[in-house]
C-alpha cells in the first residue's frame, strides 16, 4: 500500500504546489487563462494503480483538461466577479447526460422535482430560516449536511421521496460536492421577499427554482449566470462544448460501474483551480506578502507532515486526515502567535454574521460560506493544538501536535522569514496583529489552506478505490465551529439521517 500512499501524496502536493508556485510568481499581475497551465499539467500526471478505477481518474483528468481548453478557446481571462462560478458548469451537463443514459434515473429525478413542490411547507420554513439567519453562519453549498445548507434541505425532501436509494444518493451528491449550478437555497426567496412579495409568493419562486436545477440543469445554470451578469465568456457555449468533450468519459464511468453520485461530483470539484484558485482575485489577494507567506508555510507544514509518516499509515483515509489536520493545526498555530485562538475568532465571526444579516437581508446565499470553512478549520486546529499543549505542559519540549498517531511538523512556520518578521509590514514597535490580519483575508478565501486541490486530488484517488459508493456528502458530524462554540443548532443537522 505504500506505493499507493506515496502516489496520493505526490499527486496532491504536485497540484497544491502548482497553485502556490504560480501565485508566488504571478501575484499582483494580470491574470490570463494560460497562467493555470501548471495546474493542468500537474493533473495530467495522475494515474490509476492497483485496484483504482481508470474511469474515475479520467473523470478528474479529462474534466480539468476540457475545462482549461474550453476556457482558453472562449476568453483570455475571467473577471473576479465571475471566477467563483467556474466550477458550477460541469455537473448540470453531467446530470443531463446521466438522465439521457438511464431512463429510470431520469424518472427518479422527475419524482424528486415533484417532491420539492409537495414539500411546500418545508421549503417555506427553511427559506424563512435562511433569510433570518436562524441557523447562524452556514455553508449553503456544503460537502456535509449542516443546518441551512442546500444539501440539508435536499436530504429532507429525499427522505420522503419514493425512489431507489442509490438514486437518492446521486441526487444528494449532485448538490453537494457536485455543486449542481451556482444556486444556493433560499436566495430567490430572500430577494423576492425584499422586493415586496408575500411569503407564499416567495416560496413559490423558490420551489420553481429548486425544481429547475434538476429538471433543466443546463438552462438553469445559463439563466442564473445571465441574472448574475456573468460576462467573462459565453456560458452556453462552454456547457455545449463541455458536453461534447466529456460525454464519452461519462459513459465510460457508467459502464465501469461508478456510482452516479461520484460521476456527478468528481468532474466539478476537480476544476476549481483553473480560473478560480489561480485567478485574478487570488493574484490580488496574494500581493500581501504575509498572505502569500501564510499559504506557503501552511503548504510546507502539510507536505512535511504527510511525508514524515509515509511508512506508518494504516489507511488511505489517514492520509486525507493528516493533510487536512496538519493545515488546520498550522493555521491555528499562526493565530496563536498573535494572541488569538479559534474560540475568539469563531465568536467574532458568528456575532458579525448576525449583524451582517441585519445590514444585508438580501445577501448572497454563499456570503459566509468560506467564513464557515475557515472557522471549522481553526476549531479543529485548536483542539489538536490544545491537546498537544496540555501534554507538553511546562517541559519546554518542542510542540508536536498529533493527528491520531501521526505527528504534525510545525517547523516550516518558524523557518518562514516573512511570518517571523511581522515588524516589516506595520509600525515596527506594534506589530502584534499582522499575521491575524492576513488570516482574516484568508477567512474569506481559505481554499489553499484547507486545501481544496489537495482534498480533491486525494478524494479522487479514494473514490477510484471505492467507486461503487457515493462519497458525497460526508455522512458524519462536521463539528461545525459555530454550532460547537456559539450557536445551538445540532438538533437541525441531517448527518445521521442522510439517505
Amino acid at each position: 500500500m505504500k506505493e499507493l500512499y506515496e502516489k496520493m501524496i505526490n499527486e496532491a502536493m504536485t497540484a497544491q504546489r502548482a497553485d502556490v508556485d504560480t501565485l508566488k510568481v504571478k501575484r499582483g499581475q494580470k491574470f490570463v487563462i494560460e497562467d493555470t497551465k501548471p495546474y493542468v499539467d500537474a493533473v495530467k500526471t495522475m494515474t490509476a494503480i492497483g485496484n483504482q478505477s481508470q474511469a474515475v481518474i479520467d473523470l478528474h483528468k479529462n474534466s480539468v483538461v476540457s475545462h482549461y481548453e474550453i476556457l482558453k478557446g472562449l476568453t483570455t481571462t475571467v473577471r473576479p466577479e465571475d471566477d467563483p462560478f467556474v466550477e458550477h458548469y460541469q455537473t448540470p451537463v453531467v446530470l443531463e447526460i446521466l438522465k439521457e443514459q438511464d431512463e429510470a434515473f431520469a424518472k427518479s429525478v422527475d419524482a424528486f422535482a415533484q417532491a420539492i413542490a409537495d414539500a411546500e411547507a418545508l421549503i417555506s420554513l427553511e427559506a424563512v430560516r435562511h433569510y433570518g439567519g436562524f441557523y447562524g453562519p452556514t455553508c449553503v453549498v456544503d460537502f456535509a449536511l449542516i443546518p441551512g445548507s442546500t444539501s440539508n434541505v435536499v436530504n429532507q425532501v429525499l427522505l420522503k421521496t419514493d425512489i431507489p436509494v442509490e438514486h437518492k444518493r446521486a441526487i444528494l451528491a449532485a448538490k453537494s460536492w457536485g455543486m449542481n449550478t451556482s444556486y444556493g437555497f433560499g436566495e430567490h426567496f430572500s430577494h423576492a421577499l425584499e422586493a415586496g412579495a408575500t411569503n407564499a409568493e416567495a416560496t413559490a419562486k423558490e420551489i420553481a427554482t429548486m425544481q429547475k436545477l434538476y429538471l433543466e440543469p443546463v438552462n438553469a445554470q445559463a439563466e442564473l449566470m445571465d441574472d448574475a451578469g456573468m460576462t467573462s465568456f459565453d456560458q452556453r457555449k462552454y456547457m455545449s462544448e463541455y458536453r461534447r468533450r466529456m460525454e464519452g468519459t461519462i459513459k465510460a464511468a457508467i459502464d465501469d460501474g461508478v456510482h452516479y453520485g461520484n460521476i456527478l461530483t468528481v468532474p466539478a470539484y476537480s476544476v476549481g483551480d483553473v480560473s478560480h484558485h489561480i485567478a485574478q482575485s487570488t493574484f490580488n489577494m496574494c500581493k500581501d506578502d504575509v498572505v502569500m507567506a501564510t499559504i506557503e508555510a501552511v503548504t510546507d507544514v502539510m507536505e512535511s507532515s504527510l511525508r514524515k509518516s509515509l511508512d506508518s499509515y494504516k489507511s488511505y483515509w489517514d492520509i486525507l486526515s493528516v493533510a487536512t489536520g496538519s493545515s488546520a493545526a498550522a493555521t491555528e498555530y499562526l493565530l496563536q502567535l498573535d494572541g488569538f485562538n479559534a474560540p475568539m475568532v469563531v465568536d467574532l465571526l458568528t456575532r458579525r454574521f448576525h449583524n451582517y444579516v441585519q445590514l444585508y437581508p438580501s445577501r448572497g446565499a454563499a456570503a459566509e460560506l468560506h467564513n464557515c470553512d475557515f472557522m471549522d478549520m481553526i476549531y479543529r486546529g485548536w483542539k489538536i493544538l490544545d491537546k498537544a499543549q496540555r501534554m507538553r505542559n511546562g517541559s519546554g519540549e518542542e510542540l508536536v501536535p498529533m493527528i491520531g498517531k501521526y505527528p504534525v511538523d510545525l517547523s516550516p512556520i518558524s523557518k518562514n522569514e516573512v511570518l517571523m518578521n511581522p515588524q516589516w509590514y506595520v509600525y515596527p514597535a506594534c506589530a502584534i496583529t499582522v499575521r491575524f490580519a492576513a488570516l482574516m483575508s484568508l477567512a474569506d478565501y481559505p481554499c489553499l489552506l484547507t486545501s481544496e486541490p489537495v482534498t480533491a486530488t486525494m478524494m479522487t484517488n479514494i473514490i477510484a478505490l471505492e467507486k461503487e459508493t457515493a462519497a458525497a456528502p460526508v455522512r458524519a458530524c462536521k463539528n461545525c465551529a459555530s454550532a460547537c462554540l456559539v450557536d445551538m443548532r445540532h438538533q437541525y443537522c441531517q448527518w445521521r439521517e442522510a439517505v
